[in-house]
């Protein structure tokens, strides 16, 4: 089981390290996304940089990186489903997918935050939870219009609604929680110090194709 658990998890990060902001940008509009905007190469400087179709392409395979790593469980053998185990597995795979997004071995180490890629990663450990994690996004994003206080909104409640729907129960959830939503805080220092400054802007579409 150990030898599976090894190499899904360098699979996991090498998943995770297609930088699809990056690649994308380059094979089909001829643009590094980490050269304009924010410099960032995640799905919300795609969208200021490259436009509302380049966003939604790279936000979508940025939540699957995260949700096909995790799928790798099945192929664990020797483990009981749903068990504290298994979910630490899968926990583990997800998270390597995320630092791999963040820290990209075929993109210079330079990713994105892990947003859209930390989605997925809920979205295969607890459905319901995705479901109204990002409901809240949507909700403080309609309301003001920036990206980083939806995520940053987002992010500190998860901790309280994994805790509400499992009741407490499974402690590996609980502290995967705190863990994702330190990991969040961490990748926004930069636009918390913007919102503090009042610097921070709303997500404005280019009209670039």
């Amino acid at each position: 089981m150990f030898k599976y658990i090894i190499l899904f998890s360098i699979l996991s990060y090498l998943i995770g390290s297609f930088s699809s902001a990056v690649w994308f940008g380059r094979w089909f509009w001829n643009t590094d996304v980490r050269n304009f905007g924010s410099k960032n190469a995640g799905a919300t400087n795609t969208f200021r940089v490259l436009g509302a179709k380049a966003g939604i392409i790279v936000f979508i395979t940025d939540v699957l990186k995260s949700f096909s790593a995790i799928q790798l469980i099945h192929f664990v053998p020797e483990i009981s489903k749903n068990s504290e185990l298994y979910f630490q597995i899968m926990i583990l795979f997800g998270g390597l997918a995320i630092i791999g997004h963040i820290f990209p071995i075929f993109s210079q180490f330079k990713g994105g935050k892990g947003v859209a890629s930390m989605l997925g990663f809920i979205i295969a450990i607890h459905p319901l939870a995705a479901a109204i994690t990002f409901g809240v996004f949507l909700i403080v994003f309609l309301i003001s219009r920036i990206v980083s206080v939806s995520s940053l909104s987002a992010a500190l409640l998860f901790p309280l609604i994994i805790y509400i729907l499992e009741k407490g129960d499974s402690l590996t959830l609980n502290i995967f929680s705190l863990i994702a939503t330190c990991l969040i805080l961490i990748t926004h220092k930069k636009n918390i110090k913007r919102l503090l400054k009042g610097e921070e802007k709303p997500l404005n579409f280019s009209k670039k194709a």
